[in-house]
């Protein structure tokens, strides 16, 4: 896969990535800094890599956004589990993103090399599968075990796995892996097809165990509720630390995750190739 620089399309691409994070903006999905990020984020694919690169943010974009609106009715009494809201900061733009950059600069730097390209539909079916999952598997009639012991937990906590959330993980992986491919005819399809959903349903199995084991979880004396939420839970009262590392939030997590998905997608790629 090759890129060629156009000052026409550069541009052209940061006043695409721009209108589109002000729209996200206004409709909510973002909030002032999350659009800042994803204006710069999304302007650079769109200008530097063009329609492929740009495609697959989108896709992510697009559902995760609509998925967070769906069904949230039934959703509402979750909120109070996770570390943010549905309008993404910047710190959730570049945790499924972050690595997006890199990639398109290696892109440029190595000519003719696929594997830049598919270690980016890696990360992005990461992200998509773990946000299907996250949005999804909470409707499971069925209760989410701990993906580490098995045991029953809260809906919404972090760790827990439903066969729900399981199966839009592949739906969401595959979702991003279809055009990934299609994009890049020198790919082969099937093999390729395989490794990059394998993949993203890797990296989002991953950050479930991250989640369920060293991921920072903090308790809610007020609520008596398990939550990624702090130093303040949605009541108002000061959090105190359950487990995991101080450090490693969410939103790390979720940057990990999409790496381990795009070294696994790599891995399989070679093995099927």
């Amino acid at each position: 896969m090759s890129l060629n620089f156009s000052l026409t399309t550069f541009l052209l691409g940061l006043a695409a990535g721009g209108l589109i994070a002000i729209l996200a903006w206004k409709a909510s999905a973002l909030n002032r800094s999350g659009a800042w990020a994803a204006a710069l984020t999304g302007g650079l694919l769109f200008g530097l890599g063009g329609l492929p690169w740009a495609s697959l943010l989108l896709i992510f974009f697009i559902t995760s956004s609509g998925l967070s609106r769906a069904f949230s009715r039934q959703k509402a009494t979750l909120g109070e589990k996770f570390a943010k809201g549905s309008r993404r900061d910047w710190g959730q733009v570049l945790a499924n993103d972050g690595l997006a950059i890199p990639l398109l600069a290696a892109q440029f730097l190595l000519t003719g090399q696929l594997w830049p390209w598919l270690a980016y539909a890696g990360a992005m079916a990461t992200v998509n599968a773990d946000t299907w999952a996250t949005e999804l598997g909470v409707l499971s009639p069925n209760p989410p075990r701990r993906i580490t012991d098995g045991q029953r937990v809260e809906r919404g906590a972090s760790g827990g796995i439903t066969l729900l959330g399981t199966l839009a993980t592949l739906g969401g992986a595959a979702l991003v892996a279809l055009p990934a491919i299609l994009f890049i005819p020198q790919l082969d399809l099937g093999p390729s097809l395989l490794a990059v959903t394998l993949g993203g349903l890797a990296g989002s199995l991953f950050d479930s165990l991250l989640g369920a084991s060293v991921q920072a979880i903090y308790h809610c004396p007020q609520c008596q509720k398990e939550t990624e939420r702090h130093p303040v839970h949605l009541c108002g009262t000061p959090t105190t630390q359950l487990r995991g590392w101080r450090w490693l939030n969410n939103d790390l997590v979720n940057f990990i995750s999409s790496a381990f998905g795009a070294a696994v997608t790599l891995g399989l790629w070679a093995l099927f190739t």
